[in-house]
């Protein structure tokens, strides 16, 4: 086994922010003094502070001035996987960035099965927060000349449009990872330093499992929780 290498004021953050996800600290609850913490860890006054501050910014904790240190509402952002939903129910905004055509990333084109593709980049916000940044890629030979290759937001999304053109969603498949932002991802998303993101990795498919879209869903890893449900059919 690899020692841990990280720096105390990591570690201790990592603690804290794992006690407040798993529901050990709950929204609302003060957080001990400083001196006690320092103590509990075996750790400065100073250190405890950097720790504190690390978790503030990725907004688990906030100060009520002369009060004390507590632990936020709102943590994390659980949301259902699925490959459209209506952003309404869900308490978001979409803003659409950009829409493009061309070729498609490497790993794009190898799942569309072609080479050529329009995407269309989203930001999607929490109130005022950002909490995903999307690129969806539709086959040239699908969405050329379309809606989907125009700068519009489409009413109903892409799986109204898309079944239109004779090619009704039928089912999807996400590959999840986890990786540092890169720095257009860190800006947008305002993700604080040293926070990963989750990557979705999204195809979906029409009949005969025709890949007709890939979305590439970044999600700032403080943030969120995906939730994932299968139903078993009784005997």
């Amino acid at each position: 086994m690899k020692p841990d290498t990280r720096s105390q004021v990591e570690k201790i953050a990592a603690t804290l922010r794992a006690q407040i996800m798993a529901g050990l600290l709950p929204a609302g609850h003060q957080l001990t003094s400083i001196p006690r913490l320092a103590e509990e860890y075996g750790a400065s006054t100073t250190t405890i502070q950097s720790a504190l501050r690390t978790l503030k910014a990725e907004g688990f904790l906030l100060s009520r001035a002369g009060a004390g240190v507590y632990v936020r509402e709102g943590n994390p952002f659980t949301v259902r996987a699925a490959a459209y939903f209506n952003p309404a129910d869900r308490g978001v905004t979409y803003k659409l960035l950009d829409v493009a055509d061309g070729p498609a990333p490497v790993d794009v084109a190898a799942a569309l099965g072609e080479d050529l593709a329009v995407c269309r980049c989203r930001l999607m916000l929490r109130g005022e927060t950002p909490v995903e940044l999307s690129r969806s890629y539709y086959p040239a030979s699908i969405a050329d000349g379309t809606v989907l290759a125009g700068r519009g937001k489409i009413r109903g999304g892409a799986p109204a449009a898309l079944a239109e053109l004779g090619y009704p969603e039928r089912g999807w498949t996400d590959r999840i990872s986890t990786r540092p932002p890169t720095p257009e991802e860190a800006e947008v998303l305002e993700i604080p330093q040293g926070v990963p993101v989750l990557r979705q990795f999204r195809t979906v498919h029409t009949d005969g499992e025709r890949p007709v879209e890939v979305s590439v869903l970044i999600k700032p890893g403080h943030l969120y929780e995906l939730e994932y449900q299968q139903t078993v059919d009784s005997a």
